[in-house]
C-alpha cells in the first residue's frame, strides 16, 4: 500500500506542477499544444526514473561534498540520450520542444527527487516515485497543453474540435500559458477542498 501512496502522490497529493508548483518553465514554455505536453512530460519522466535508479543504487558511493554536482552529471547523461533519440526518430516534436529539453537537466523536480526521494530510499521505491512524479508531471503538460490548444486553435491533439475561426488567441500566445495554469490549479484546489 506504501508503494502506491508513492506511485499516485504525483498525480494528486504532490503534483509537480499543479501542488508543488515545480518545473514551471516547461509547464509554460512548451504547452501550446497537447502533444508538445505530452512529449515534455514523457521526456522529463524516463529522465527522472532513470536518474532516481542510478542515484538509489550509487548513494553509498558519493561523498556528501560532491553529492550534487555527480546527481547533475548523471541527470545530464539521462537528458543528453533523451535529446539524441528525439532528434533522431521523433525530429518534428525534437524541433518543437527545442531548448527545453536540455533544460531538463535543471529542473528543480528531477534534482530534488534525486536528492529528496532516490538518496536515501531503495531502488524499487525510488522506480516507483519517479514514475509516479513523471507521470503527474506528464499529466499537468498534457492538460495544460490540451486546455490552450484546444481554446486557442478550436483542435486537440491535432484534431479538429471546432473552427479554429472561434479560438481565444491569448491562449495560443505566452500568456495564455499563465491563464490557463491559475485556472488549472484554481479547479484542482476546489476539487481538491470538496
Amino acid at each position: 500500500m506504501n508503494q502506491l501512496n508513492n506511485f499516485t502522490k504525483g498525480f494528486f497529493k504532490e503534483n509537480p506542477v499543479f501542488i508543488l508548483l515545480l518545473g514551471l518553465c516547461p509547464a509554460l514554455g512548451v504547452t501550446s499544444s497537447a502533444v508538445n505536453g505530452l512529449g515534455m512530460g514523457l521526456a522529463t519522466t524516463f529522465v527522472l526514473v532513470m536518474a532516481n535508479i542510478v542515484v538509489s543504487l550509487i548513494k553509498g558511493f558519493i561523498p556528501d561534498k560532491v553529492r550534487i554536482p555527480s546527481f547533475i552529471v548523471v541527470i545530464a547523461t539521462f537528458v543528453t540520450i533523451v535529446e539524441m533519440v528525439m532528434e533522431a526518430y521523433i525530429p518534428a516534436l525534437f524541433d518543437a520542444l527545442g531548448l527545453f529539453i536540455p533544460l531538463i537537466v535543471v529542473n528543480c523536480l528531477v534534482l530534488g527527487r534525486a536528492e529528496a526521494f532516490a538518496s536515501k530510499n531503495n531502488l524499487i521505491s525510488s522506480i516507483i516515485d519517479g514514475a509516479g512524479m513523471g507521470l503527474g508531471f506528464s499529466m499537468a503538460l498534457t492538460m495544460l497543453g490540451g486546455l490552450r490548444e484546444l481554446l486557442g486553435s478550436g483542435m486537440l491533439f491535432g484534431l479538429s474540435i471546432y473552427p479554429e475561426d472561434y479560438g481565444m488567441l491569448v491562449f495560443v500566445l505566452a500568456p495564455g500559458a499563465f491563464i490557463g495554469l491559475g485556472y488549472l490549479i484554481a479547479i484542482l484546489n476546489r476539487v481538491n477542498k470538496a
